[in-house]
């Protein structure tokens, strides 16, 4: 049985949540992370590789209202107001193969929504990859291979980052008023990544130190526009 944690958080904006999931995987203080984003306000991210002016220019008036950053992670635009953001970390020491990682980890969460009486899909897309050159991809526009899929509809994408032997997976869960049935998704979300990893789950509150930390990455580099403004 290998150890993990669910790292328990105040509230934080966009910005913080980007630094505190940086700072996870700097620290590692446990070889499986877990955490489920607490919003303080709805925010938008877009992935690393994205264009900041092409991403502004596909939101409506009242999104461009929204903190926004961009992640450290790939993928395309991502609102962050009604769904369920998570993270997981966990130890990866072998050659970066996104296709093997999106297989292991939505086989594992479809799977137990399945055990949950949920009948959710997986696509199964070909030459659905998104090409990391496109200005502007919208996540939940178009599904892409391994995504999952509610009554044909795309309810979870992913993004991926290799930090040395760690790999950051961040993901967004957009099932309709998904955050009003929080406890629901992040139960079967727990036990379907605990099944697959065999992880024993412990919470883990953050000390005032990491927010000390969180604070410090917000402010040199997810609120700053040269990061945020990049390409």
């Amino acid at each position: 049985m290998n150890n993990g944690i669910i790292v328990l958080t105040n509230q934080f904006d966009v910005y913080e949540q980007m630094a505190c999931d940086e700072v996870m995987c700097e620290t590692m203080p446990e070889k499986y992370i877990l955490r489920f984003f607490n919003w303080k306000k709805p925010g938008i991210t877009f992935g690393f590789a994205q264009r900041y002016k092409n991403i502004i220019e596909t939101l409506n008036e009242r999104q461009k209202s929204f903190d926004i950053t961009r992640r450290p992670t790939g993928g395309g635009l991502v609102i962050h107001e009604t769904d369920i953001t998570f993270s997981f970390i966990f130890y990866s020491p072998e050659e970066f193969n996104p296709k093997k990682t999106y297989d292991i980890i939505h086989s594992a969460i479809f799977e137990e929504y399945r055990e949950n009486g949920i009948n959710i899909d997986i696509a199964n897309v070909s030459n659905s990859n998104y090409n990391i050159n496109n200005p502007i991809m919208e996540c939940f526009k178009k599904p892409v291979d391994m995504d999952l899929l509610y009554n044909g509809k795309k309810v979870l994408g992913g993004a991926l980052r290799k930090f040395s032997d760690y790999m950051l997976y961040q993901a967004s869960l957009q099932f309709e008023n998904a955050r009003n049935d929080f406890e629901k998704h992040s139960k079967i979300i727990t036990k379907g990544l605990s099944k697959k990893f065999n992880i024993e789950f412990k919470n883990f509150e953050l000390n005032k130190d990491y927010y000390s930390i969180i604070s410090k990455k917000k402010e040199e580099k997810y609120i700053n526009k040269t990061w945020i403004e990049r390409i």
